[in-house]
């Protein structure tokens, strides 16, 4: 062979080569696409892959195998503070959320959230699903750097709200239907990355779901268990259509797909917890544990990471995924750390070892943070947690208040069995610590946090509660000043938008209840002792309060479930947990039942109300 042939062919083949890497690069985005799924109250345990007796999810297991799972990672102990550290890197009482109610829901305007950094390296960003963190105003996340979002909550057959100004009727069922618009939003992206965050409602209650994905679980747990469980098959299913659909269009291995939960589990935790202590809204390990599966194949190795981790990690390790720089006045208030180093790892390394997480179920009664500082409060340095579990000892933070916790400590301090989202075992997941020192627990060794270590290792206690009492003090005032404190009842300019809305709801529901039906017309007859076509509650509570001693068959002064069987009014009126109703807890079911029904608020109950 001539000089001149095998130079000729050299350099054939270096423009040959030139060209395949040119088309290599060309079919290869310069940036991963990014899909982030986050279900509503599924727990850790819910998925077949961390032993689940009754669950199959092929595809969540896809995940769990195929992926990087951090298997000792954690979020906040309820929804909206959990999505507020999603979207910030920041612990959430920086930025005032503090509960899953208005206002103390909306996450601060000032805050700096994932889409908009996202959006600074190229992204194409999506929202669809659940949100919590403020739909009114500049709090919608189409006015937080989502370039397009979708939202509704109705089960079948949804009115959906599309970049907050169109509604459109949909068919079918919402979760489905939240799958279907994802891969819209893919296929609409083109050739620009995307980010995706696809928020289900499910298994969040109500609880509704397609009687397909119902009816395996029937006759094996309750009905409300049976309906949970089958809402979570339907993700999996759903899931399972997402991967097959990037697999089709050849985007499988440009596109992270991150799948976690917000919270410990709620309607399933007496069928499987994974043999963890809590659920949703406890301070124990089960409060706030989570799964988080990382699957980008071809480049991570699927492994388990047993490094502390949690959602303040996510937004800038996202941000180095992306390539989006984060703007150097907000680098230092950022409170989590890339995990690119643990997603590329080949075997354990060391990563922030001493680092110190701070946990707290928050939801007191607006003004009262100080009093709670030591209620339901919580840190976390490797394997170890260290908590006070029981209420604030305050007699002003009463039941009356929404959503406070406290009461529900109370409760099972005097013995109650039940408590929320478990009928029995109220001491074990709720349990109350000693009010007057820290517990401490190796939360892997023992999930369950039965053998209590303060004595043992008193070293790390004195300096784990120092490290927490530090972050109350340093935290306390961002927190009281971005709205942490405001009270849920006020009349501010979250509080004017809730009671417009509120209004047109309590209008549209006095429409829709126009004609009464003749049993409700006869009932009113009854109870409108003056004709004067008004029932007070006064006049409401008189049909009902006399039934009271011919309902009580045996004479014991109480209701038992077989003296008054209607499920859910009788739950919700054994309000000390006796599994009875007294005379007042009776009286109390229909007093909060005239209030239900007069729905304009003015006192009285008309026939369009019944």
């Amino acid at each position: 062979m001539s000089i001149r042939s095998i130079v000729r062919d050299a350099c054939i083949g270096v423009v040959i080569l030139g060209v395949l890497c040119h088309g290599a690069e060309a079919m290869q985005p310069a940036k991963p696409n990014i899909i982030f799924i986050l279900t509503d109250d599924q727990g850790y345990g819910d998925v077949e892959r961390h032993g689940h007796p009754l669950l199959k999810t092929p595809h969540m297991n896809r995940l769990h195998d195929e992926g990087v799972r951090f298997d000792n990672f954690y979020v906040s102990p309820s929804c909206s503070p959990t999505r507020a550290a999603l979207m910030t890197g920041m612990h959430e009482f920086r930025n005032g959320v503090t509960h899953t109610r208005e206002p103390r829901e909306h996450l601060h305007l000032e805050a700096t959230i994932l889409p908009q950094l996202l959006k600074t390296a190229g992204y194409r960003t999506g929202h669809i699903g659940k949100w919590h963190l403020g739909w009114d105003g500049e709090y919608h996340p189409y006015a937080r750097g989502f370039d397009f979002s979708l939202s509704g909550s109705d089960h079948f057959d949804p009115m959906l709200t599309i970049n907050r100004k169109h509604r459109s009727k949909y068919e079918g069922y919402r979760e489905d239907i939240y799958f279907d618009e994802a891969m819209s939003f893919i296929k609409d992206s083109g050739d620009q990355p995307f980010f995706l965050f696809l928020c289900t409602y499910s298994p969040h209650t109500p609880l509704k779901a397609p009687e397909e994905y119902i009816e395996p679980f029937r006759g094996k747990v309750t009905e409300d268990q049976a309906i949970y469980l089958g809402m979570i098959a339907n993700i999996d299913y759903n899931l399972g259509r997402l991967l097959a659909f990037l697999e089709e269009r050849e985007l499988d291995e440009d596109t992270i797909v991150i799948f976690m939960n917000d919270n410990g589990v709620t309607v399933g935790l007496d069928v499987y917890n994974a043999d963890m202590r809590g659920s949703k809204c406890t301070i124990w390990e089960g409060g706030s544990r989570a799964m988080s599966f990382w699957r980008w194949p071809g480049t991570w190795k699927p492994h388990r990471v047993d490094n502390l981790t949690a959602h303040l990690d996510v937004l800038p390790t996202l941000c180095e995924l992306a390539g989006a720089e984060v703007p150097q006045d907000l680098q230092p208030k950022l409170e989590g750390f890339s995990m690119v180093p643990l997603l590329e790892a080949k075997g354990p390394i060391r990563w922030h070892d001493d680092r110190v997480l701070f946990q707290h179920v928050a939801r007191w009664p607006s003004g009262m943070a100080t009093e709670h500082k030591y209620a339901m409060a919580g840190a976390r340095q490797g394997n170890y947690l260290l908590l006070r579990s029981h209420d604030c000892g305050d007699p002003n933070c009463t039941t009356a208040v929404l959503g406070n916790q406290c009461a529900t400590l109370r409760t099972v301090r005097k013995g109650c069995p039940s408590a929320h989202y478990t009928e029995e075992n109220a001491a074990f997941h709720w349990g109350v610590s000693p009010s007057d020192r820290w517990m401490l627990y190796d939360a892997k060794a023992d999930p369950a946090c039965r053998k209590e270590l303060s004595t043992a290792h008193p070293e790390r206690v004195s300096s784990m509660i120092r490290a927490y009492d530090a972050w109350w003090d340093d935290m306390y005032a961002d927190m009281v000043e971005k709205g942490g404190e405001t009270p849920l009842t006020s009349v501010s300019q979250y509080g004017a938008a809730h009671e417009a809305r509120e209004k047109a709801k309590r209008a549209k529901a006095i429409a829709a209840r126009k004609g009464a039906s003749k049993r409700d017309a006869d009932m009113f007859k009854r109870m409108d002792v003056d004709g004067d076509e008004k029932v007070t509650k006064d006049e409401y509570l008189s049909v009902f309060l006399p039934t009271f001693a011919k309902k009580d068959a045996n004479g014991d002064g109480v209701l038992s479930k077989k003296e008054f069987p209607y499920a859910a009014s009788f739950t919700s009126g054994d309000a000390d947990g006796s599994k009875t109703l007294t005379k007042q807890e009776f009286q109390d079911v229909y007093s909060r039942q005239f209030d239900g029904r007069d729905l304009n608020s003015d006192g009285v109950v008309t026939i369009d109300e019944m």
